[in-house]
């Protein structure tokens, strides 16, 4: 299963040109995005607390649950906060294209797919001092809206969840082969958080040297997440080990 913050429209030829035809999870754990009859049975919606369980959404081929808020209500909510705030914004959206390409250092193409996004709204301070930025950032907090920095860019979204919409795509495989299907994350260590959270068992990939002796050390049985340097000899005979122990 990819996991990307990439749009639906961005991750259509990668898909394509590696045979995926599995569901997948877009723009940072917005929602998970099912091809058509993948499973062959009713979906059911992530539910929130005591709220309503939200409605599938058709989206292009697939059949979307949506986990944050669908557009448009990211973008209301940065209009909102930069109002409240005091704070100038620009949202990719409203860039000409080549003003989109130049922001986002992307093709014209690949940019014009970046900012036609079904959840998260991505933009930039416009000469935010520091001060200012921090409070737009706690006044997204106290509106329970999540903001995520990517290099000069910034997401916008409400609701979004990682670890809620793997278990969502969890429980639906569970449904379809009447058992449970253990789940594996695989992540970086900046990205480990929210993912693994989510997951029965993990794998965090780091770029630390491996000490000597931690070579051809098996994992410890029943430990929940692995951590693997990059740089080790046999990370593939430890992760092969480590994915087939039995549970």
């Amino acid at each position: 299963m990819w996991l990307t913050n990439r749009t639906r429209l961005q991750i259509d030829e990668p898909r394509r040109k590696m045979a995926h035809t599995h569901p997948f999870i877009a723009e940072e754990g917005c929602g998970v995005y099912l091809p058509e009859d993948y499973f062959h049975l009713r979906p059911q919606s992530p539910r929130s607390g005591r709220a309503k369980p939200a409605e599938t959404i058709r989206l292009g081929r697939f059949t979307c649950l949506p986990v944050a808020q669908p557009q448009p209500a990211a973008s209301e909510a940065l209009e909102s906060l930069a109002a409240e705030t005091g704070v100038s914004v620009v949202p990719l959206r409203s860039l000409p294209p080549r003003e989109l390409a130049q922001n986002t250092g992307l093709q014209p193409r690949e940019a014009e797919l970046a900012r036609q996004r079904d959840f998260d709204e991505l933009f930039f301070f416009a000469g935010a001092s520091a001060e200012q930025m921090n409070a737009f950032q706690s006044a997204a907090r106290n509106n329970d809206v999540q903001l995520r920095q990517r290099g000069s860019l910034w997401s916008l979204a409400i609701g979004a969840s990682t670890s809620r919409c793997i278990r969502v795509l969890s429980e639906l495989y569970d449904r379809a082969l009447h058992a449970h299907a253990r789940t594996v994350g695989i992540a970086t260590a900046s990205e480990q958080k929210d993912l693994l959270s989510g997951c029965d068992r993990g794998i965090v990939l780091t770029t630390k040297q491996a000490a000597d002796g931690e070579q051809n050390q098996p994992a410890r049985r029943g430990a929940r997440v692995l951590e693997v340097p990059l740089n080790s000899a046999d990370v593939w005979d430890r992760l092969n080990s480590y994915l087939t122990e039995p549970r």
